[in-house]
């Protein structure tokens, strides 16, 4: 099976492979490998061709050469010698007209015998009438007009021999230079296929340039580069130009809703608290008039109304946060803010031991957003954790910064909603549907309204192994006027400690 894989693997890789190739290389290989396919035919065509002509022309040279020569041979007998004695009338200058590059002329007999000739170590063999080619010589074989009963027993035969190797030297150099020049010519073709194609992939460039700005920045309001060519590049550059016209306005128009939208919330949260607080007003007065169980029921909606205002509140907070709508802010002391936090979760702390370490340090802020931000951040600690645990809180300034410290010593948060603390909405295991989900939420919106952060620290380890504790800071800049005179850089505000009772 494993092997099965692995084949299947290496045949996945060996065809995807060329996908992996830019698309200019692919096409230049593509009509580089085209063009060789083609100079390769031709070339084995006119190769061929031409082999095919140089040997016929060879073999025509070496046919006439040898029939001339035969016409040009005489015989006149030799007197007072024995009878079958003769000798070959200018036969030398003959020959020496035919000796150039290693020709080779034999005069024999039927049977093969040397009678005359310029070489008297090559043999032939007996003459035939065919073309032969023996010991890499073309032999061409020719009957002399001679009567053998005159001055020879036996006819006598012309061998005109011319080597080979020049003709197949010629056919050697022919075949290099067709492959030279297949191969150049291939080359030539990689190279322009090459140059042609990055000309072609120019615009496609651009269009991707444009399109990983577009990316980069979220401007769908990019302009596409415009293409010269009225071609298939360009219908693609209108087409995507078009797209991202249309994505903008889309875009515009669902920013617009959106704006409207929040400016709708935060419009009408505002004008809820009027009527709200007047119901809490009527409300109290009336719990205060009645008894028995119409009290009951008059301070049950009393605590809903109560509820319902906080809530109001947390989302004209939110909402002012998302319209930019930001408030006033003056010079606030954040120590005194968390004092003033603290005392007010004091009594619902359900026997936790709460302490704080509150120094001197203004920053520049809304002090009632500000004020949220402390008793959300506190009280989640508080609701977070078991009764008898401890739950610190401190303010102090470090590096020109201020930082507003929380901590606790509980289970910590668990590692899938550690992502998520901060969206609206969230509830911890421990709310129990008493909390709305919006608490930290607000302490990061209000966080940034004041050009800071909030982080959480990493919960230490117990002996077992188990997180233990969390830790959330808030940073923000110190106030411009604390900054200048640098009073107040380690006056404490407060430092005490507590034990709610349940």
């Amino acid at each position: 099976m494993s092997r099965d894989s692995s084949i299947r693997s290496a045949a996945r890789a060996t065809f995807s492979a060329p996908r992996q190739v830019p698309i200019r290389w692919r096409l230049a290989g593509g009509s580089a490998l085209l063009t060789l396919v083609i100079l390769c035919g031709f070339a084995g065509a006119v190769g061929g061709l031409t082999t095919q002509r140089l040997n016929q022309d060879f073999d025509r040279e070496v046919s006439s050469a040898a029939d001339l020569l035969r016409e040009r041979i005489r015989y006149t007998p030799v007197a007072g010698d024995t009878p079958g004695s003769f000798q070959l009338e200018n036969l030398t200058p003959s020959l020496a007209a035919y000796e150039d590059g290693g020709t080779i002329i034999r005069i024999v007999d039927q049977r093969g015998v040397f009678i005359d000739g310029t070489e008297t170590t090559a043999d032939f063999g007996p003459p035939t009438s065919a073309r032969l080619e023996q010991d890499g010589y073309l032999v061409e074989s020719r009957a002399l007009p001679v009567r053998p009963e005159d001055f020879y027993p036996l006819q006598l035969y012309l061998q005109y021999a011319r080597p080979l190797a020049s003709v197949d030297a010629t056919v050697s150099r022919l075949r290099l230079f067709l492959v030279i020049g297949v191969l150049s010519g291939a080359g030539l073709a990689l190279l322009a296929g090459v140059m042609v194609a990055r000309r072609a992939m120019a615009p496609i460039a651009a269009l991707t340039a444009t399109a990983r700005k577009i990316e980069r920045t979220g401007d769908p309001a990019e302009k596409i580069p415009a293409v010269e060519a009225d071609d298939e590049v360009a219908e693609l550059a209108r087409t995507l130009d078009g797209m991202l016209h249309a994505l903008d306005t889309s875009r515009g128009e669902t920013e617009d809703a959106l704006r409207r939208q929040r400016e709708f919330v935060a419009d009408a949260s505002h004008e809820l608290r009027t009527p709200l607080t007047s119901v809490l007003a009527n409300l109290e007065l009336l719990a205060e008039s009645l008894d028995g169980e119409q009290r009951e029921a008059a301070h049950s909606a009393l605590r809903s109304s109560r509820r319902m205002r906080r809530l109001v509140a947390d989302l004209l907070l939110l909402a002012r946060h998302d319209a930019a709508r930001q408030s006033p802010h003056t010079p606030t002391d954040l120590g005194q803010v968390l004092v003033e936090a603290a005392g007010e979760l004091g009594v619902i702390a359900g026997g936790h031991e709460l302490s704080i370490d509150a120094s001197r340090a203004v920053v520049d802020g809304s002090r009632d957003e500000l004020h949220r931000l402390t008793l959300n951040l506190v009280e989640n600690a508080i609701r977070h954790t078991p009764p008898g645990t401890r739950v610190h809180a401190a303010v102090e300034r470090v590096d020109g910064q201020v930082r507003l410290a929380v901590e606790d010593d509980g289970p910590g948060i668990p590692a899938e909603l550690k992502a998520r603390v901060f969206e609206r909405f969230v509830r911890g295991v421990g709310d129990r549907g008493s909390s709305s989900g919006l608490g930290l939420s607000i302490v990061h919106a209000v966080a940034q309204s004041h050009d800071g952060t909030v982080t959480i620290q990493s919960p230490t380890r117990n002996g077992k192994g188990r997180a233990h504790g969390t830790r959330f800071e808030v940073t923000m800049p110190l106030s411009r006027s604390a900054r200048d005179n640098g009073a107040g850089a380690t006056e404490p505000v407060a430092t005490a400690a507590a034990s709610g009772s349940s």
